[in-house]
């Protein structure tokens, strides 16, 4: 969760994306993560372009070949600019053209530091080694690599970076090769990418991805994409020790919308502070993305239509009431 934003940036607003955002260029935006540029002012958002409505592709390819998108707005949230995709952020020695997913932005020090998910090529399934690399910019637009993380697995996703109650900065990621489920790993010094050292499996159970943390109402909160709805658990200091919430099954966002008369499910989220309510109460947007065409949970079973593919990003207010986070949408 990235420190709200100073004087020179507009306050995010609660009403952010309450026209939600559509990507110009290919129209599936996903993976979205939202951070305030105080070089401008402006709040800036990044997001894996997927390609819903490039023709001639098969399988899963319009997921491939991804690069990252980015748009900015300059009235906390409730328009948005489209500035057109990163350059500089595939590897030496990547397979091309390279597929770029999930990037996490995180202010460290005096630096940006961007965690992000490459795969070498352009694939029409799943397979493929995956890989959780780091860059860094002083402005949020030029981007250097700095390295790749070792983590011991031919394919892990969606990093998540936060600082810990216990003064470690943690790394949360999805392992696809060791069941879809999210592990972790521990560093003193986080813009070095050799400094990560493992830990392990840290959220069992149903396959999931897209690991978020942050803290809100002086507790640490994760939330992850299960496909069916957001999962939350929370934690003392976020080193360890999650329990899952028990209000709705621990799951938010399980309907946001709907298509065809069943549910449409809020996906892969970033959580952002919000200014606090006139009454002290703390409050955070959940930045989420959807696939308004589709009611359906595993991506695998989309029907062949291209509108179905096609997603755009959202954003609701986080709270909590007695010990339970809280969504204002359902």
């Amino acid at each position: 969760m990235r420190e709200p934003g100073a004087s020179s940036v507009s306050p995010l607003s609660a009403d952010a994306f309450r026209t939600p955002y559509r990507d110009p260029i290919w129209d599936g935006p996903t993976d979205p993560v939202l951070v305030p540029d105080h070089l401008t002012g402006d709040w800036v958002l990044f997001y894996t372009q997927r390609r819903p409505t490039e023709t001639g592709l098969t399988g899963v390819e319009w997921v491939h070949g991804t690069a990252i998108g980015v748009a900015r707005s300059s009235d906390g949230g409730l328009n948005w600019q489209y500035q057109g995709t990163l350059d500089g952020l595939v590897p030496p020695g990547t397979e091309l053209p390279a597929t770029l997913w999930a990037p996490d932005v995180v202010r460290i020090g005096d630096q940006w530091i961007m965690y992000l998910t490459v795969l070498g090529g352009v694939r029409t399934d799943w397979t493929g080694n995956a890989s959780i690399v780091q860059l860094t910019s002083p402005d949020l637009v030029t981007w250097e690599f700095l390295g790749s993380i070792e983590l011991e697995s031919p394919r892990v996703i969606d990093a998540a970076v936060a600082l810990c109650g216990d003064g470690l900065h943690r790394l949360w990621y999805k392992d696809e090769s060791r069941g879809s489920n999210t592990y972790s790993a521990a560093s003193r010094t986080p813009a070095d990418p050799s400094s990560w050292v493992l830990e392990g499996l840290t959220i069992a159970g149903r396959p999931h991805e897209g690991p978020k943390v942050f803290k809100l109402d002086g507790q640490f909160w994760m939330i992850v994409d299960e496909w069916r709805g957001q999962a939350i658990y929370r934690s003392e200091d976020a080193s360890g020790g999650w329990t899952r919430q028990e209000n709705s099954d621990g799951l938010i966002l399980t309907a946001p919308e709907t298509a065809d008369g069943g549910p449409v499910v809020g996906r892969h989220a970033d959580v952002v502070p919000l200014e606090a309510t006139a009454d002290g109460k703390e409050r955070a947007l959940i930045v989420y993305f959807t696939h308004p065409h589709w009611n359906g949970e595993d991506i695998d079973g989309m029907t062949a239509d291209p509108k179905s593919h096609l997603s755009h990003i959202r954003a609701a207010v986080l709270e909590v009431q007695d010990g339970t986070l809280l969504c204002s949408h359902s």
